[in-house]
């Protein structure tokens, strides 16, 4: 980062949201504190490894903003009258994420302590930043609430995955547990899956899955647990279900699929699939390995009866 030249502008300073109805007084002030540099395209203008005591305010060129690792997908652009290093400007602490420039930009730099000082003269700044601050914590919120919901998502299917399994059988079998009540595991896998792709491509597979999974999720329950075990096998959590009546749901399930003889995907008309299931109530100190080990037990004697059937 070079010092630039830039010619003081009030006018252009009135239309950024952080100088919004600040006093002219005040702006005069700080165009006299602010010091103009230059950034060129892929410099790191803040950094985690580094303590910032300045905030940065956007006039050319565009920055975006990285968590974690700069091999990581930028989870915010700035444009032209946007503020970067607010948070660490103003707890004088290491910058939580990296700030890099995309492209030759022109950012203005104050002070730590001139802002502060300027605090003082002009509550309207201090609540613009403010209200800049209360941005940057919701749009955080929302990167960790996407975030977490992306990994307990299965991406293809849009199914929950194991991880979220391990997380809500602890939760389902607690409750039921303590109530007395019965809680039920279907472990399915599509029938001839590696033949199905070898005939028809990986991508009719994907389709035949995402088919399977939307058609599971449609006759389930709220309470019940859809998950993408791995590979062509599904697990359903069906909690306060006891054993004849987890049958009969599992039983339904195969055969709403295997009266799909067809379907119409991107890739055109393709062919349906079934689904073996294998059945296992929950015992008591059952934990999720031993349930699904059941489970998977009575699947293996589906698949040995012929597939599409279920068993346990």
């Amino acid at each position: 980062m070079k010092n630039a030249r830039w010619q003081p502008d009030a006018l252009q300073l009135q239309h950024v949201r952080l100088f919004q109805n600040v006093a002219s007084s005040s702006l005069d002030q700080l165009l006299r504190e602010f010091r103009a540099c230059e950034l060129e395209a892929g410099e790191v203008l803040l950094s985690p490894f580094n303590r910032n005591q300045y905030l940065y305010l956007l006039l050319e060129g565009e920055l975006k903003v990285f968590l974690g690792s700069l091999d990581n997908q930028p989870v915010s652009t700035l444009q032209p009258g946007e503020c970067a290093g607010e948070i660490s400007f103003i707890d004088n602490d290491h910058p939580s994420a990296y700030v890099v420039a995309t492209s030759a930009s022109l950012v203005l730099r104050l002070h730590h302590e001139s802002l502060v000082n300027l605090f003082k003269q002009s509550p309207q700044l201090m609540q613009n930043l403010l209200e800049l601050l209360c941005d940057r914590v919701r749009q955080g919120n929302r990167i960790i609430l996407d975030s977490e919901q992306n990994a307990n998502l299965d991406t293809l299917t849009g199914c929950f995955n194991r991880r979220w399994l391990e997380h809500v059988y602890t939760r389902e079998s607690t409750r039921c547990a303590f109530n007395g009540q019965a809680l039920c595991m279907l472990m399915l896998d599509v029938d001839h899956f590696k033949a199905y792709n070898d005939q028809h491509g990986h991508l009719a597979g994907d389709y035949a899955l995402c088919l399977v999974a939307h058609t599971l999720r449609n006759q389930l329950r709220p309470k019940d647990s859809l998950a993408r075990y791995g590979g062509e096998e599904f697990v359903i959590l069906l909690p306060e279900i006891d054993v004849e009546e987890a049958r009969s749901i599992g039983e339904r399930l195969r055969q709403s699929l295997e009266q799909v003889s067809s379907f119409y995907s991107p890739v055109g008309i393709l062919p349906g699939v079934t689904v073996s299931i294998g059945m296992a109530p929950m015992k008591p100190q059952d934990s999720l390995e031993s349930l699904i080990s059941r489970a998977d037990s009575a699947l293996y004697q589906a698949k040995q009866q012929g597939r599409n059937c279920l068993c346990g």
